[in-house]
Parts: structure tokens; sequence; C-alpha cells
């Protein structure tokens, strides 16, 4: 029977060195955490290790120690994610690839070694490809799973033939020299084993195993007995992400813009059902077009909403067909849903026969054609915030990502164009009867008001530092409405500018 063999895939600067994939920074770097009521070193590079620093250290000494010091907020589910990206790139060299805590992989490479030309080989060419994409990588190799782990983390260096490799069937003598660390035990059993003189595990193994149960628990036996193989340690792969794309291969090359919506009609047609099952919608889609002298055609469009609606996307996907140059013919396509969103079934009020669901979907897809043209990030849309401060009276939204506000809430009227306070003169009394504003000399005909506003105090806002604010809605002579307000200051009267512009 072939003997079980375990790689363990260490990064010890996983965060640090994601967030330096985008950021320039030779000197002294940490990720930090929020642990413990204060801010901790959760991850450092080698220049900050240098300089005196340790994971887990208080943000302040280590400043303290080194002042040079560059730091960013430790963004635990980017690094899962950048995790699950270095588990599709492990795949390569083994079919099960598993997490091992929140900076580790661990593979199965039970006969696979042989493929790479033996097991040192395959280790040093995992290495080298690491070292390639920047990233610090520690490799053990062993029998058993938590063997392969001690290793990687407690003997391998970084880098080609630093990898830790166990014998087969000889566990003990690589971990007999550990310390029970290595076992991944809770730090307060450690510290136990070592007030007791028990300072590797080769000292565990030599005690009865009921006193060993009996004095640090059972998990302290069952970790010992995984790292000695006498208990199986499951490798749980990572479920692969799902995958939404179909292909079509035409048996003659075509290049009219008719054939092209066709192809793309009988590719939905496959497509949509598949995502209906999953419960999802498509929020971009990527056409890919091979023509006939083996170069590629792509056209991309993105959904202001989840859809898996095909004549609905055929529609929305037209527009990206047309500039598609398609040479001597295009002999296949392949449609993928690059992005999914979950999209739950919708109840269609009986009152208004779903046209509110209607005139929605009619929105969103307005904002995915625009979108396409002239770039989703330059769409937004206004929505309510609790503030009666003008500027802060409502937020500005992606329009593909945000859905449209219902009913804003009720109150008095604010201007159609707002823009920063600018200083008018006013004479005539209160309201004035006659304004200076922009080298205009404007009369006042009408006005409504005051509405007082006050400043929000947990907010520290220099342009609301002169106090309370008196709006008025004024019309002059000349037609324009204007929204003015009087700021009083103790001892010189009061003074007045105009912020907005009503229609």
């Amino acid at each position: 029977m072939r003997r079980r063999r375990v790689l363990s895939l260490w990064f010890p600067r996983l965060a640090s060195e994601r967030v330096l994939r985008g950021l320039a920074c030779d000197g002294p770097f940490a990720v930090v955490l929020r642990a413990g009521g204060g801010d901790r070193l959760h991850c450092l590079t080698a220049a900050a290790e240098g300089a005196g620093l340790r994971r887990g250290m208080a943000l302040a000494d280590a400043r303290a120690l080194c002042p040079g010091l560059v730091t960013r907020t430790a963004d635990p589910v980017r690094e899962a994610a950048f995790l699950s990206v270095l588990a599709r790139w492990a795949g390569r060299w083994s079919p099960l690839v598993g997490r091992e805590g929140g900076d580790g992989l661990v593979l199965d490479a039970t006969g696979v070694a042989h493929l790479f030309g033996g097991e040192a080989a395959l280790a040093d060419e995992i290495a080298a490809s690491a070292a390639r994409a920047g990233l610090t990588l520690r490799i053990g190799l062993a029998d058993t799973r938590a063997a392969a782990g001690a290793l990687a983390r407690h003997v391998a260096r970084p880098g080609p033939g630093g990898a830790a490799l166990a014998d087969p069937g000889a566990p003990l003598a690589v971990l007999g020299g550990l310390p029970p660390a290595a076992l991944r035990l809770d730090a307060d059993t450690v510290a136990a084993l070592d007030r007791l003189g028990l300072r590797r595990i080769r000292d565990l193994v030599a005690l009865p195993r009921a006193t060993l149960a009996r004095r640090f628990g059972m998990a302290a036996v069952g970790r010992l007995d995984q790292a000695l193989g006498v208990v199986p340690e499951p490798l749980a792969p990572e479920a692969a992400p799902p995958h939404f794309g179909v292909r079509l291969s035409l048996p003659e090359p075509i290049g009219l813009l008719s054939d092209l919506a066709a192809g793309l009609d009988r590719l939905l047609a496959r497509l949509c059902p598949r995502l209906e099952e999953a419960g999802l919608g498509a929020r971009r889609l990527r056409l890919e077009m091979r023509r006939v002298d083996g170069s590629d055609a792509v056209a991309e469009i993105g959904l202001a909403r989840p859809m898996r609606d095909a004549a609905a996307i055929a529609a929305l996907f037209r527009p990206a067909l047309e500039p598609v140059e398609a040479g001597f013919g295009i002999d296949r396509l392949r449609l993928i849903a690059t992005q999914t969103e979950p999209m739950q079934a919708r109840q269609l009020a009986a009152r208004d026969g779903g046209g509110a669901a209607a005139g929605a979907d009619a929105l969103a897809d307005l904002v995915t054609r625009l979108g396409n043209r002239l770039g989703f990030e330059n769409l937004q849309r206004l929505l309510p915030a609790e503030s009666h401060i003008p500027e802060r009276g409502f937020l500005v939204a992606a329009a593909a990502w945000s859905d449209a506000a219902g009913d804003w809430p009720a109150g008095p009227p604010r201007p159609l164009v707002l823009f920063p306070p600018e200083p008018a003169d006013a004479t005539g009394g209160r309201p004035p009867r006659h304004l200076r504003w922009r080298g205009m000399a404007l009369e006042v005909a009408r006005a409504e008001g005051p509405e007082r506003i006050a400043p929000e105090w947990w907010f520290d806002d220099p342009a609301w530092r002169s106090g309370l604010r008196d709006y008025w809605r004024v019309e002059t002579a000349c037609g324009r409405r204007l929204w003015l307000f009087q700021t009083p200051q103790v001892g010189d009267g009061a003074t007045w500018s105009v912020q907005g512009e009503f229609a």
C-alpha cells in the first residue's frame, strides 16, 4: 500500500506581501490588526523584523522602537480571497488542496512527486514559483498533515532548497526535537508543559498516554497522535468556485452581425437555465470569439441588475457585437458569466400588475446601456441621508450598485442646484430687499422663511463653526429664486450668503 505524503505550504508574510503588491515601500512595513482593545502588529516584512519588531507587539511600542514604520490595516476578507487564489495556483501540483489556517495550504502529494522528478524537485519547483510571484514560502513534507505543518513552521527556510522533508515512516525522527508548540497546542498548554520541563515533542512521547490526558486534556493527546500518524487527520480540499460558461463550435465560419447574434442567442439559452438553477443572475458577461486565423475577438458587457432572461440580455448585448471585426470568419464562441449575484424570485404587486417592477427593470436597462458606453463609474444617483445639514442631506452612490430611493423624507423644499456658500451684500432688513451677488444687483420680490438649521455638534465641520443659520427662499424681480441664509454674529449684526438656486 502506498504511504500517504502531505505537503504543507506556509506563507508567513501573506498579509503584508498582499498589500505590498500595490504599494511601494522599501522600509519597515507591517499590517495592523485591532485585538485586545488596541492595535497590534499582525504581519511584518523582513525589514520590520530586522528592526526588532515582532508579531503581536502593540503598535505604540512598535512606533517607539521604529519611528519609520509604515502600516496598513488588516483586511481578513481580502486575505482569505488571496489565499483562495493561491489554492488554485497550488492545484497545478496536486489535485487535493486545502487550507491550513489563515496563511497556509496543505496538499496531498501522494503519488505525484515522481511527475516532477522527486519530492525534493517538487518542493523546489513550488518554492521557485512562489519566489517569482514575490511571496515568502516555507515548505514541509511528511507522512501526516500535522508533521508537515510543524516542519514548515519550525524547520523549513524560504526559497528553493529550504524545504524540510521527512523520510517516509519516520515522523518522530524529525519531530522529536521540535517544541510542543509545533503540535498546534494552545498557549496555556505550552506554558504548562514548559514549567514541567517538557520542552521537546520526544518528552511527550515518553509519557504514558493516561498521564498526558489527565494533566493536559485529550486535545494534547489527539494532536500528538495526529502528528505521529496514529490518528488520521483528513484533508478537506477547498471547493472550486462555480463556473458559468458555455461554448459553441461552428461547422462553418461566420462573420455577419446577425449570425453572431444568433450564436449568442443559442449560448444564452444554455447559460440562463444554469444560472436559474443556482439561484444567480449575471452581472457581467464576456463573449470570446475565435477567428479561423487563431486570433481572438472579445465583447464584454456589465449589467446594472442581476439578470438571467436570455432575450433581455441579448438585446443589451447587441451594441457590444457591432464593433466586432470577424476577419476571415469566426468558428468558435464562448460565453462566460464572469460576475454573478444571488437573484431571488420577486412577487409582483397585484395593485399595479407588476408595473413598478417593470419600471425599475427599464431604468436598470437604461443604466446598463449608458454604463457600457460611458463607464459604470460615471453613472451616479442620489440617495437620502439622515441629516438637516444641506451638504449632508444626500449620498452619492453608483447607480449600477444601488437601488433607487422610494420616497425622500418630507421636509422643506431644497434648491435644484447646491453650491458652497457665496457671500452676498444685503440691505433693507430681514429678509433683505436688495442683494448684490456675483456682480449682479438684485431686488427681492418675495421671500419665505426663516428655516433655522443648527450645526451637528458631533461633526467638526469648519464650514459650520460660525453657528446657527437662518435660511430664506427668495424670488428676485428678474425671476431668479435663491436660497439665502443669514449667520447671526454677536455685536456685528448679520452676514448673508447664497448657497443654492431653485428651478
